[in-house]
């Protein structure tokens, strides 16, 4: 048996509906697979990709492009030597930089490089 989504789960109960008859609660059948299609669209709709970027998503956006002309000097430098040379990451944890240069290496935008139980990171 495949995983049982919502969407699969009100697409079964929406078939067996319709296919048996309810004999004098049409009207509520038809108020229940009115809901159900409802939920079904909505559902569909938040699981697309075409959602608009958040506040904190287009700045990070901002933070990686400034990272990335941080490391524009081809020298390696840690998480730590990049969140003092860009001043985006004034007031950001050091978990958060991190995590913006992880996603960056991930992207190959960057490269990932460990000396001494130390990563060090430089432009692709």
């Amino acid at each position: 048996m495949t995983k049982m989504t919502y969407v699969n789960a009100i697409d079964f109960a929406l078939q067996v509906l319709n296919e048996n008859h309810f004999d004098g609660i049409e009207e509520e059948k038809a108020v229940v697979m009115d809901k159900l299609e409802a939920l079904k669209a909505s559902i569909e709709k938040r699981n697309t990709g075409d959602r608009k970027p958040t506040k904190t998503q287009v700045a990070n956006e901002g933070i990686k492009a400034d990272i990335l002309a941080f490391l524009a000097d081809g020298e390696k430098h840690t998480v730590t030597e990049i969140m003092s040379g860009v001043a985006s990451l004034a007031d950001a944890s050091n978990q958060k930089a991190a995590t913006l240069v992880t996603a960056l290496v991930k992207a190959e935008l960057v490269k990932r490089e460990e000396i001494k139980r130390k990563a060090y990171f430089s432009i692709a």
